[in-house]
Parts: structure tokens; C-alpha cells; sequence
């Protein structure tokens, strides 16, 4: 081996030159592009759809997940001011009723729903004003019923409330209970609910202390005012909205 190597030894250090210059260089050159390579696919998520692959950098799925939260909460700021303004519309428009169904299902959703159905079922009637004739009967009627109250107050209370139906059933309001009659009342007819659920309950005062007078008269000054309203031709711009 020795004396092979020793005939011709700068042929044995050109093997060397020559062959270990290139390996090394080989791996210098090809382990940067195998480090890069590695990288994309840590930073990268591929999937496929429809047969076809789709890759998406960490970069471009942290602005989609952006862009969709972003969509969301301007989805969610909308339906926040759409009920904001149902709501106000509902309260300026049922007033005291309002307030009443809210107390009575413990929620402002089933309340505004339960008044959306009040509206609803208000556009399936067919209600009308009162023709001259019919409304100067009825307010010679009320002049009568008005009248008793010196001598007989309670009853006079009791008539004025049967007048109030019988107004409301000319005008085209169903027969029905007090709760639904007050109820179709309030979608054109708000601001009179209070004084009309109050005179009510003084009118027909079951199981309980009998009225005072001072009380019967307080029912009777609401019962007018009640009636006045409800004798009144329906104002244009009324009935486009009670629509």
C-alpha cells in the first residue's frame, strides 16, 4: 500500500483536492434550501376541496380570521340597533301598555311580541269611524248616563263603561273580553289605556271593598275622556300607522 502510494504521491493529494472540495460545497449548497423548505411548510396549512388543494399561509389565515370577526361584530353592532329602535318605536307607541307587558312576561322580547301581535291582529279588523247620526246618539246617551251620577253613582259608572262597549262595538271592535278588547284598543288608541284600565277596575270592583265616591268620580272623568277620544273621527295619519 505504501510503496503504491509512495510512486506517485502527488497524485494521491490531487485525489484529495479534488474530491473533497465539492462534497463539502455540495452540502453547504443544498442545506440552506432544505432549512427554507422546512419553514413554509410549519408556516403553511394545506387541505383540499372539490379535488383541488389550497394552501394558505399563517399570514393570510390570521387576516381571514380578522376580516371574519370584523363581519361579525358589525353583524352583531346591526341587530343590537335594530332592536334598540323597535323597542323605542314599541314604547312611543303603546306607552304605558308598554311598560304593563313588560312586567307581565318579565321579558322586553315577549313583550314587543306580544304588541307585534296586537298589531297584527288589529290589521285583520275592520274598524270605522262613526257616521254624524251615530255619533250624536251616542253623545245624547252619554249626556243621560252622565246625569245619573249625582243620585245613583255607581250605576251611572257601570252604564258608562256598557256605553264604551257599545261604542267601540259600532265602531266595528269585536265582542270580546276586557283584556282583548283593551288590548285592540291600544294599538290606535294608547293614551286612553291607563285612565281605561283604571275606571274598569273601579266599574266592576268584584270580591273586594265596594267603591268610594270620590273613586266613582274619578271613573266617571275617565270614562269622558275615554269617550271623547273614541267618539272622534280616526286621524289620517292614525290610521296609516294603527296599518
Amino acid at each position: 500500500m505504501l510503496s503504491s502510494f509512495g510512486q506517485n504521491p502527488a497524485s494521491f493529494e490531487l485525489k484529495i483536492l479534488f474530491i473533497g472540495p465539492p462534497l463539502g460545497l455540495r452540502f453547504l449548497h443544498h442545506q440552506p434550501r432544505f432549512v427554507a423548505e422546512t419553514t413554509a411548510e410549519e408556516n403553511a396549512l394545506q387541505f383540499q376541496f372539490n379535488g383541488m388543494y389550497y394552501t394558505f399561509t399563517n399570514t393570510q389565515l390570521l387576516v381571514s380570521a380578522f376580516v371574519l370577526l370584523l363581519a361579525i361584530g358589525i353583524a352583531i353592532a346591526a341587530f343590537m340597533e335594530h332592536r334598540r329602535t323597535k323597542t323605542l318605536a314599541l314604547r312611543n307607541r303603546f306607552g304605558t301598555e308598554y311598560d304593563r307587558e313588560v312586567l307581565k312576561h318579565s321579558s322586553a322580547h315577549a313583550a314587543e311580541s306580544k304588541l307585534a301581535d296586537r298589531e297584527i291582529r288589529f290589521k285583520a279588523l275592520e274598524i270605522s269611524n262613526l257616521g254624524a247620526v251615530e255619533r250624536e246618539r251616542f253623545v245624547i246617551e252619554w249626556h243621560t248616563v252622565q246625569s245619573r251620577f249625582v243620585d245613583h253613582p255607581h250605576s251611572a259608572v257601570t252604564e258608562a263603561d256598557d256605553l264604551i262597549n257599545a261604542l267601540l262595538e259600532a265602531r266595528g271592535y269585536p265582542h270580546a273580553t276586557f283584556e282583548q278588547r283593551a288590548a285592540d284598543v291600544s294599538v290606535s288608541y294608547p293614551r286612553v289605556m291607563e285612565d281605561y284600565r283604571l275606571a274598569h277596575g273601579i266599574a266592576y270592583r268584584l270580591g273586594k271593598v265596594e267603591a268610594t265616591t270620590e273613586e266613582l268620580r274619578t271613573a266617571m272623568i275617565q270614562y269622558r275622556s275615554i269617550f271623547d277620544e273614541l267618539a272622534q273621527p280616526l286621524k289620517p295619519t292614525e290610521q296609516k300607522s294603527a296599518a
